[in-house]
């Protein structure tokens, strides 16, 4: 199979990435889209030449869709999900995925039965670094992996308009930094890591502007015997040109040493009792030009290759679903003061 036709289906902020990777696709031959905006609408079109429709209905009877890409907010996930469900189709949808874990559950029971593939948009895991870590760690060069931790630090979470340029929604929901960004990690960690077993979380709102909570830390362990950290804070920053470019730093600590991620993107790793760090070669290359070194468009090129048949699928959403768990669990956490296991 040859030539696809993909729908994205919302225009938000976001689009801009997902749109221009189905663009710059050689696998995909037509694009159309849709949005409840109809300025929306105009700047998809005029943009990037698109199709654009009034409405998912219409994207979906107009156009034998291939892929269907969701980049609406999770309200509307449900029901557009079972709209375009049809057998042999991959279904993208962005995170946070659906509104609960009851919703997404029943979702993908649904896909199941209709024998349709649904894949949540985890875009980290496809950040040129963050497929370089995995590819070392794969390689057994850190023999056993202790601990892993990342401290985000994007500096954009200060002041009264926080968030009010770029992605107003943020000011809103009553949980921010685990439920929309922390997830990334939590998907992240587990992927580098192995199956999250537990979690305790502690967690604050430092700008009160905001509705739901900008600070903390969320720890985890894995059925490997590994921990992980992910400490957040996001109105401070971190050494980097470019805040968004990886929006922290990791590092990872095992039998044979240490690796390091740095806010340019770059990978290092210092042997156990020495001195030196090596740098270590990105398996992937940098898009500095796009989010987080291209990886939506990673992401949408292996969506591609598994709807041409020459990929297999590694992020459905029927696997999510421990991802979400994890989620749920570190606001019981936080809420009872208690490690929670899962």
């Amino acid at each position: 199979m040859s030539g696809l036709t993909v729908a994205v289906i919302g225009l938000g902020y976001f689009s801009q990435f997902h749109l221009q990777a189905w663009q710059d696709d050689p696998r995909v031959d037509k694009i159309v889209a849709t949005d409840l905006s109809e300025a929306r609408r105009d700047w998809a079109r005029q943009s990037f030449e698109v199709d654009v429709f009034e409405g998912a209905t219409a994207a979906q009877v107009a156009v034998d869709v291939d892929i269907v890409d969701i980049v609406a907010p999770p309200p509307a996930h449900a029901n557009l999900i079972e709209a375009f469900l049809r057998p042999g189709r991959i279904i993208v949808c962005q995170k946070p995925f659906c509104t609960s874990l009851a919703e997404a559950e029943a979702v993908v029971a649904k896909a199941a039965e209709a024998g349709c593939k649904i894949v949540v948009h985890e875009n980290f895991r496809f950040q040129p670094w963050h497929r370089t870590i995995k590819a070392f760690l794969d390689a057994g060069k850190m023999g056993q992996v202790y601990q892993g931790r990342f401290g985000l630090r994007p500096g954009d979470g200060r002041g009264e308009d926080a968030y009010s340029a770029r992605q107003p929604a943020f000011r809103d929901m009553s949980r921010l930094l685990i439920h929309e960004t922390g997830v990334h990690f939590v998907d992240l960690f587990q992927w580098l890591f192995g199956t999250i077993t537990a979690v305790y979380a502690d967690l604050v709102k430092i700008n009160p502007v905001l509705r739901g909570e900008d600070a903390g830390q969320l720890q985890m362990t894995h059925a490997s015997g590994t921990r992980s950290l992910f400490d957040g804070n996001r109105l401070m920053d971190h050494v980097t040109d470019n805040p968004r470019r990886t929006m922290g730093e990791m590092w990872i600590e095992g039998e044979a040493g240490s690796l390091r991620l740095d806010g340019l993107g770059r990978v290092f790793f210092r042997e156990f009792g020495t001195q030196q760090e090596t740098a270590v070669p990105l398996v992937a290359d940098v898009d500095d030009t796009a989010f987080g070194g291209g990886c939506v468009a990673y992401l949408c090129q292996h969506v591609a290759a598994a709807a041409t048949h020459a990929g297999v699928l590694e992020n459905e959403a029927r696997d999510y679903l421990s991802v979400i768990r994890a989620t749920e669990a570190a606001y019981e956490s936080h809420a009872t003061g208690r490690k929670i296991q899962l």
